[in-house]
């Protein structure tokens, strides 16, 4: 069922969403490769970078009544329970500021990928091959 949905909402995505899924396809190249609404347990991430256990999330109007804002809460929570960090832009910071919004997603990348070598980052000898990342 989580599939289904996941692949119903990549076939509506917003403009914010569309907008931000073509420049975090460009990191691909530098290892950074991104899913777009993919599960994770029975919740569904915007957009989700496994080797550096990273979701990124868009929120437009219907994030602003207090159930909705609760539920987001307790969504981030448990998300970050399992070790992934959650990082969460606004459709109108994605809309205008999309450069401020992507150098934030890169910075967040490179700070993690240190985090997730077994070695020193950058390693003195070489290596800091990054670590497998498994969600439940």
């Amino acid at each position: 069922m989580a599939n289904e949905r996941a692949r119903q909402l990549r076939i509506n995505a917003t403009a914010a969403e569309r907008k931000l899924w073509h420049r975090l396809r460009n990191l691909k190249a530098s290892g950074r490769k991104f899913r777009r609404q993919a599960p994770i347990d029975h919740f569904i991430a915007d957009f989700v970078c496994l080797s550096h256990r990273l979701v990124v999330e868009v929120d437009g109007a219907t994030h602003s009544t207090d159930k909705e804002i609760a539920h987001d809460v307790h969504r981030q929570r448990y998300i970050e329970n399992q070790g992934v960090m959650v990082l969460r832009f606004t459709n109108t910071d994605v809309v205008t500021n999309i450069d401020g919004v992507m150098d934030t997603i890169v910075g967040v990348l490179d700070r993690r990928e240190c985090k997730i070598t077994p070695t020193p980052c950058p390693s003195p000898q070489g290596g800091g091959e990054l670590l497998p990342v498994h969600l439940k």
